[in-house]
């Protein structure tokens, strides 16, 4: 749908935004309510009412916050998707790390913006996404090709550098994982490798910046 469309008759664009904090989505509300080819016919607070919300109002375009209390962003795009194939999404978020974006596109999100876009960017994303198009910004892109190149770390790795960025010893870590420390340190070992870095504080800063773990 585009302005020109809508001065001419045709129905606004129904638009649904999920995000935790009050104060983002009435910002978007009041953004996209200044545009006569747009309307925002639902708020979820979570992945949850996101999903609830979808079903019950089958908005044309829904912007999706990723960190939200319980269920996340890229689970609720991932449910969405699977039961509405045809929805049209768009990652609306703080975080630009590239595992954030990769998950989120493999979960069939259609765009993936920064909150700290100027105005006109997010809204041309909308009526770009809603007309089938995908808008990935240059810097997103760019983040996403680095994640396209980097060494993926397997299952256990991650879940053994999880437990690293919450502060666990080698020893813990064997025990929360029922496996033995010299198997921790062969994982850490090759987390380490993976991630191009020396230390086990680099490996949490790093992956932090890339989106593998949040604190």
């Amino acid at each position: 749908m585009t302005q020109n469309a809508a001065s001419a008759g045709g129905a606004p664009t129904r638009i649904m935004i999920a995000d935790d904090h009050p104060v983002v989505r009435e910002g978007f509300a009041a953004m996209i309510g200044t545009e006569p080819d747009m309307t925002v016919v639902a708020q979820a607070r979570s992945g949850e009412e996101a999903i609830d919300l979808f079903r019950r109002v089958r908005p044309d375009v829904t912007l999706m916050d990723l960190r939200m209390p319980g269920m996340g962003g890229v689970e609720a795009i991932r449910t969405i998707r699977r039961e509405f194939p045809a929805s049209r999404l768009i990652v609306l978020t703080t975080y630009d790390g590239d595992e954030d974006i990769y998950r989120a596109l493999e979960a069939g999100a259609q765009a993936y913006l920064l909150k700290d876009m100027i105005c006109d960017e997010i809204l041309a994303a909308i009526r770009a996404v809603h007309a089938g198009q995908r808008r990935i910004p240059a810097a997103v892109g760019t983040r996403l090709a680095e994640r396209m190149t980097a060494l993926g770390l397997s299952e256990r790795e991650q879940r053994v550098l999880d437990l690293v960025a919450t502060g666990k010893s080698n020893k813990e870590i064997a025990a929360a994982l029922e496996i033995t420390e010299a198997t921790v340190k062969g994982h850490m070992t090759n987390v380490l490798g993976k991630l191009g870095v020396t230390d086990r504080t680099q490996a949490v800063i790093t992956a932090i910046r890339r989106g593998l773990v949040h604190l």
